[in-house]
Protein backbone atom coordinates (compact mmCIF):
# COMPACT_ATOMS: atom_id res chain seq x y z
CA UNK A 1 0.00 0.00 0.00
CA UNK A 2 1.45 3.27 -1.18
CA UNK A 3 1.27 6.63 1.16
CA UNK A 4 -0.47 9.35 -0.39
CA UNK A 5 2.82 11.61 -1.01
CA UNK A 6 4.50 8.73 -2.61
CA UNK A 7 0.99 8.64 -5.32
CA UNK A 8 1.95 12.31 -5.29
CA UNK A 9 5.16 11.98 -6.37
CA UNK A 10 4.32 9.22 -8.84
CA UNK A 11 2.13 11.74 -10.89
CA UNK A 12 4.68 14.44 -10.56
CA UNK A 13 7.70 11.88 -12.22
CA UNK A 14 4.94 11.14 -14.60
CA UNK A 15 4.18 14.66 -16.16
CA UNK A 16 8.07 15.36 -15.55
CA UNK A 17 8.27 12.81 -18.34
CA UNK A 18 5.15 13.97 -20.58
CA UNK A 19 7.18 17.14 -20.76
CA UNK A 20 10.38 15.33 -21.75
CA UNK A 21 8.69 13.55 -24.24
CA UNK A 22 6.93 16.70 -26.01
CA UNK A 23 10.62 18.40 -25.90
CA UNK A 24 12.03 15.40 -27.21
CA UNK A 25 15.01 15.60 -24.61
CA UNK A 26 15.93 15.07 -21.16
CA UNK A 27 15.56 17.41 -18.77
CA UNK A 28 18.59 16.49 -17.51
CA UNK A 29 19.36 20.42 -16.32
CA UNK A 30 16.42 20.53 -14.44
CA UNK A 31 15.96 18.98 -10.87
CA UNK A 32 12.36 18.85 -9.78
CA UNK A 33 10.88 18.37 -5.93
CA UNK A 34 8.14 18.16 -4.40
CA UNK A 35 7.68 19.95 -1.07
CA UNK A 36 4.24 19.36 1.82
CA UNK A 37 3.24 23.81 1.82
CA UNK A 38 5.22 27.03 0.20
CA UNK A 39 6.94 29.02 2.48
CA UNK A 40 5.54 30.97 4.62
CA UNK A 41 7.11 34.15 3.01
CA UNK A 42 5.01 34.50 -0.98
CA UNK A 43 7.33 35.87 -3.58
CA UNK A 44 6.59 39.46 -4.45
CA UNK A 45 4.67 38.40 -7.84
CA UNK A 46 2.58 35.69 -6.09
CA UNK A 47 -1.32 36.32 -5.43
CA UNK A 48 -2.51 33.64 -3.02
CA UNK A 49 -0.82 30.29 -2.38
CA UNK A 50 1.72 28.87 -4.77
CA UNK A 51 1.30 25.86 -6.03
CA UNK A 52 4.86 25.57 -7.36
CA UNK A 53 7.83 27.49 -7.63
CA UNK A 54 10.74 27.92 -10.28
CA UNK A 55 14.18 28.56 -9.08
CA UNK A 56 16.14 29.70 -12.10
CA UNK A 57 20.02 28.59 -12.55
CA UNK A 58 22.10 30.12 -10.72
CA UNK A 59 26.23 29.63 -10.89
CA UNK A 60 26.35 25.57 -10.78
CA UNK A 61 23.23 25.07 -9.21
CA UNK A 62 20.38 24.10 -12.19
CA UNK A 63 17.18 25.14 -12.38
CA UNK A 64 14.48 23.77 -9.46
CA UNK A 65 11.01 23.39 -9.59
CA UNK A 66 9.60 22.97 -6.67
CA UNK A 67 5.56 21.20 -6.42
CA UNK A 68 3.66 22.71 -3.45
CA UNK A 69 1.66 18.82 -3.00
CA UNK A 70 -0.68 20.26 -0.17
CA UNK A 71 -2.43 23.51 -2.08
CA UNK A 72 -2.15 21.33 -5.59
CA UNK A 73 -4.16 17.94 -3.85
CA UNK A 74 -6.66 20.55 -2.26
CA UNK A 75 -7.23 22.33 -5.82
CA UNK A 76 -7.91 18.83 -7.61
CA UNK A 77 -8.60 14.87 -6.70
CA UNK A 78 -8.27 11.81 -8.96
CA UNK A 79 -7.87 12.39 -12.43
CA UNK A 80 -7.69 15.88 -12.35
CA UNK A 81 -4.74 15.74 -9.65
CA UNK A 82 -2.87 14.25 -12.86
CA UNK A 83 -3.44 16.91 -14.90
CA UNK A 84 -3.03 20.01 -12.64
CA UNK A 85 0.22 18.62 -11.78
CA UNK A 86 1.23 18.95 -15.90
CA UNK A 87 -0.35 22.11 -16.31
CA UNK A 88 1.46 22.89 -13.74
CA UNK A 89 4.94 21.26 -14.10
CA UNK A 90 4.64 22.85 -18.54
CA UNK A 91 4.31 26.42 -17.20
CA UNK A 92 7.24 25.79 -15.18
CA UNK A 93 9.66 23.94 -17.79
CA UNK A 94 7.89 26.23 -20.40
CA UNK A 95 8.74 29.81 -18.24
CA UNK A 96 12.46 28.30 -18.14
CA UNK A 97 13.11 27.31 -22.11
CA UNK A 98 11.33 30.25 -22.36
CA UNK A 99 8.50 28.61 -24.50
CA UNK A 100 4.82 29.06 -24.64
CA UNK A 101 3.22 26.54 -21.94
CA UNK A 102 0.74 25.02 -24.61
CA UNK A 103 3.56 23.44 -26.48
CA UNK A 104 4.29 21.08 -23.47
CA UNK A 105 0.65 20.06 -22.66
Amino acid sequence: MRSRSARFDDLVLDAVQLIEQRLGRELSDLEVAVEDVPPADPAPWEAGIALGRLFPAEGSLPARVVVYRRPVESRAQGDELAALIHELLAEQVASMLGLDPEELL
